[in-house]
């Protein structure tokens, strides 16, 4: 599709009034950021500090598993762990070894799909997927990992090596380790995942990974059944050990997934492979530490230990210490209750109009749970759509708004056009929220104040900049117009896009749509539950979205592709066209290279020079309009033990990787009587047919 107008050219430029006021305003830093004394600090360590793997003397494994065993329907726990499984640390373990027994409450706003996770398939949320699937490396412990020393932690790949040049990365495998249905894992696994799921284009997993999120041109080969060898153009591309983490490259059991896959059944389709495991085929073989055993729609998911777990404690004790999870099927503001209440055990509180009464309960002497914020990693964005080439199939209407949105002085004008504070202060009054200007945030170790360009409210600079742009309310109803050759001279009418899950999101679209009315821009609300306002929002089917920022800006070493538009359908604001191609605008182009060189070296002055340049680039030009910024609080039932100090919801990942659950406890006096499926384990030999009981 043609451009309607060319930005700045002469069509526009003559419908712009002669009495435009230049912009007064100038921009600056972000205002600094209220105290906060609730916060809580983590202790740092090291990655060998928290694990490591080996053999030990001897293992062990609760008296009810060991029931299974002695009546021959189940292998001797040696012999179900790899030849040297990961040990966790005890000094890493606030609580130390724990005991056996008991089960996680989990409360979800999310329903499966079902099983399929590597080809998109939601499992609900939540947590859910995070408890089935293991990946190559992990990185939601890394809150606590020292600066310095800051690196994925091993997990499926135990170790691995670079080669002499920096091109080649020789990954070794857990020798041993199984699928929860006994199965090996081995290479053929990954092999699966990354030549039928990653490289075939009709495959998308649910987190989006494709051949751009490591590397283009990058290659993975099996050397043996233990050992990988990925290939990559850059030297020493570090950064891509983070991709290969939740939920980039966790692969399924390839034993089952080929039965379904049309490369490898003749006469399927991808839909079908798709659907293949719905949420009622049960024992679903995961590397996880626990296994579906049931399913009721808008109930409950029930979860049983993974007998073949592959991870232990320095006594040999088989992990997990929890027998048992449970997911509630109900809504995500149900989760902070019913975790305040006590009657589900842990949420991640992100909904700021909770705060207050979630503090307030907390401080009580009979909560049964307790409430910990950590460092202000919730954002929110408007992220404009830049694609003027055709993304989205969008009409005149549509087309219009993208030029508007590809012109700077439009940009600036939203930005100035909203009052930040405000928008912080509807959700939640006290220092919990501060403005947020976009781009790398606070807790980043990349960021720098002094790089970031802030736009202050100004609802006057605002309309001067609009009417620089050619927006001029020519009929008189307090909202600005298309040049008289562009849209028929109609109402500049954006639709935002945004989601009807969370009351934050909703506030704050409807803060926006009220500001920006104020200043002449009429906004429609397209409020839709979530899965639709990404699929909308993949499809470029938006003018504008409003959204919660993604990990990559608080971390910036992790996704870091996704920083920019480094690939054809990487950026969220900004995809190809029909034909393939980005049309960037040039500070994108510099935001790409920037990216890029970052990832192609190792040094780390040079990386903070870059992020630098990266986050004035962002800001300067205003790529994302950023909103408004606060912390999220850990709710988790007082009777667990083994709860890191300075556990964020949301920072590497989200809490239910960075608590490590697989090493949470209940002491034996506070234990509960309250699994489902009591002396129970997964299904075996086969999936899909029920739990069974030792007895």
């Amino acid at each position: 599709m043609k451009h309607i107008y060319a930005l700045g050219g002469a069509g526009l430029l003559l419908s712009t009034s002669m009495l435009a006021v230049l912009a007064q305003t100038a921009p600056s830093t972000p205002p600094a950021p209220p105290q906060f004394d609730a916060q809580q600090i983590p202790t740092f360590v090291g990655v060998d500090d928290i694990l490591e793997f080996k053999a030990l003397p001897e293992y062990h494994e609760p008296d009810f598993v060991k029931a299974f065993v002695d009546a021959g329907k189940l292998p001797p726990v040696a012999e179900r762990l790899p030849a040297e499984p990961m040990v966790y640390k005890t000094a890493n373990m606030p609580d130390g070894v724990g005991v056996y027994g008991d089960v996680i409450r989990h409360v979800i706003g999310g329903r499966p799909e079902g099983w399929n996770y590597s080809a998109g398939q939601t499992q609900g949320w939540g947590g859910i997927d995070i408890g089935l699937s293991e990946c190559l490396t992990r990185t939601g412990p890394l809150f606590q990992v020292r600066a310095e020393e800051l690196a994925p932690l091993p997990n499926l790949a135990k170790s691995w090596e670079w080669s002499e040049d920096g091109h080649e990365l020789t990954m070794h495998l857990v020798e041993g380790a199984k699928w929860s249905d006994g199965d090996p894992f081995d290479a053929g696994d990954i092999m699966f995942y990354w030549n039928d799921v990653i490289l075939d284009p009709q495959v998308t997993p649910l987190n989006g990974a494709s051949p751009e999120t490591f590397g283009a041109g990058t290659t993975l080969e099996a050397i043996d059944p233990y050992t990988i060898k990925w290939t990559f153009k850059d030297v020493r591309p570090t950064q891509y050990l983070y991709a290969m983490a939740y939920g980039n490259f966790c692969p399924g059991p390839s034993h089952i997934l080929k039965t379904e896959h049309p490369k490898y059944k003749d006469g399927a389709t991808y839909d079908q492979f798709k659907n293949a495991f719905p949420p009622e085929f049960l024992n679903m073989p995961v590397m996880g530490a626990w296994v579906p055993v049931e399913y009721r729609a808008d109930d409950i998911i029930a979860m049983r230990r993974n007998p073949y777990y592959w991870k232990v404690d320095e006594n040999g004790n088989q992990l997990p210490y929890l027998d048992e999870a449970h997911y509630r099927l109900s809504t995500w503001a149900d989760r902070d209750v019913q975790a305040v209440a006590g009657s589900g055990d842990l949420s991640n509180l992100e909904q700021p109009e909770s705060f207050v009464e979630a503090l307030r309960r907390s401080a009580e002497d009979t909560a049964p749970a307790r409430l910990a914020f950590g460092a202000r990693t919730i954002s929110y964005s408007i992220y404009p759509n830049l694609s003027a080439n055709g993304w989205g199939e969008p009409d005149e209407r549509g087309q219009a708004v993208r030029e508007l949105n590809r012109d700077l002085n439009f940009r600036k004008a939203v930005s100035f056009g909203l009052n930040r504070q405000a928008l912080g202060e509807a959700l939640v009054r006290g220092p919990f929220t501060t403005p947020y200007a976009g781009g790398l945030m606070p807790p980043t170790s990349y960021y720098d104040n002094d790089s970031t360009v802030y736009y202050p409210y100004s609802a006057d600079d605002a309309k001067a900049l609009l009417e620089e742009a050619g927006l001029v309310d020519t009929d008189g109803n307090g909202f600005v117009n298309f040049p008289a050759n562009v849209a028929g001279g109609a109402d500049v009418q954006i639709t935002l896009l945004g989601t009807s899950d969370y009351q934050t999101d909703k506030s704050l679209a409807e803060g926006v749509v009220a500001q920006m009315e104020a200043i002449g821009l009429r906004i429609l609300l397209q409020s839709q539950a979530g899965n639709q306002r990404d699929a909308n929002e993949a499809s470029g089917k938006f003018d504008w979205s409003l959204r919660r920022v993604d990990a990559e800006l608080i971390t910036v070493v992790q996704n870091t592709q996704n920083l920019a538009p480094t690939g054809p359908q990487i950026a969220r604001g900004h995809r190809a066209g029909t034909d393939g191609n980005l049309d960037l605008l040039p500070f994108e182009q510099e935001m790409v290279d920037t990216v890029n060189a970052f990832v192609a070296t190792a040094d780390a002055d040079e990386r903070i020079a870059l992020m630098k340049t990266y986050q004035k680039l962002y800001t300067d030009n205003v790529y994302a309009i950023g909103l408004t910024q606060y912390p999220g609080a850990l709710i988790i039932n007082k009777r667990f033990a083994n709860v890191p100090e300075g556990t964020p919801i949301l920072q590497f990942n989200w809490a239910e990787d960075g608590l490590i659950r697989e090493r949470l406890y209940v002491p034996e006096d506070q234990q509960s009587s309250a699994e489902l499926f009591p002396d129970t384990l997964p299904g075996a030999p086969g999936v899909g047919n029920g739990p069974v009981t030792s007895n």
